[in-house]
């Protein structure tokens, strides 16, 4: 057979195509799958997932459509409400009060007069009696007013009372501090009571005398007590109010 013949009867340029599709699957089946492979089956997933999110929309959408469904049904029998009462609107209230009854006035008592030589004997209105009650009224008046002077004047009254501390300083560093604090307690008044007393340190040698005393406010104040004590001038040079509480 010449080449040519064997040429013609050989078939496997003709069968190409069947040939690459059985060198693709064997190489499919060693190294795995093809990128279109691949790529077609994450299409297929893609598709299934676009598929589940338009049921997902399309539940959403009937859901949204029953609930303005419910909505439009209960605005048609609200404005439905409205007409009625617009066309039978509610009848005025009834007034509760009731009319004032007419007041009763008493009967007067009329008085007979037999004769005209009793006119003087008779008194229509009664004055005798009205004194007689008013001398009354005003005599229990004085009796409550008398009671009530008298429980007030047994109750003790409260006496305002104050602790006053006084700083009383001398001329210099020479004066008898104690003469000056004799001086000081030598100052007596109805409602004043002196206290404790000591010297404290001012500078320069010099003391001076803080004394405590206890006064009633009706009685005594600050400027008498000042008043009093700069009269020993020989001794006190300035007196000042340290402390003022109220007992």
């Amino acid at each position: 057979m010449s080449g040519l013949q064997c040429l013609a009867t050989e078939n496997i340029w003709f069968d190409k195509r069947r040939y690459d599709e059985a060198e693709k699957c064997f190489y499919e089946g060693v190294n795995g799958p093809s990128i279109q492979q691949q790529q077609s089956s994450s299409h297929a997933g893609g598709d299934q997932e676009l598929v589940s999110r338009m049921k997902s929309l399309e539940h959403e959408n009937q859901t949204l459509h029953k609930v303005v469904e419910d909505l439009r049904a209960a605005l048609q029998k609200l404005e439905s409400r409205v007409a009625v009462l617009e066309k039978h609107p509610a009848p005025a209230a009834v007034p509760c009060a009731k009319q004032a009854a007419p007041v009763q006035t008493a009967p007067v008592k009329q008085v007979k007069v037999e004769n005209g030589d009793d006119d003087d004997d008779i008194d229509l209105f009664g004055s005798d009696d009205d004194d007689e009650e008013d001398e009354e009224l005003a005599r229990i008046k004085q009796e409550r007013l008398d009671a009530y002077a008298a429980r007030k004047a047994n109750k003790p009254t409260l006496i305002a009372k104050s602790s006053i501390l006084l700083d009383v300083k001398p001329w210099d560093d020479e004066t008898d501090m104690a003469k000056l604090e004799e001086c000081v307690r030598s100052v007596q008044m109805d409602g004043l009571l002196w206290g404790a007393s000591k010297l404290v340190p001012v500078g320069y040698g010099i003391k001076k005398l803080q004394i405590n005393c206890v006064v009633e406010d009706d009685k005594v104040g600050t400027d008498i007590l000042e008043e009093e004590i700069t009269k020993f001038e020989e001794f006190v040079q300035s007196v000042d109010v340290a402390a003022f509480n109220k007992i």
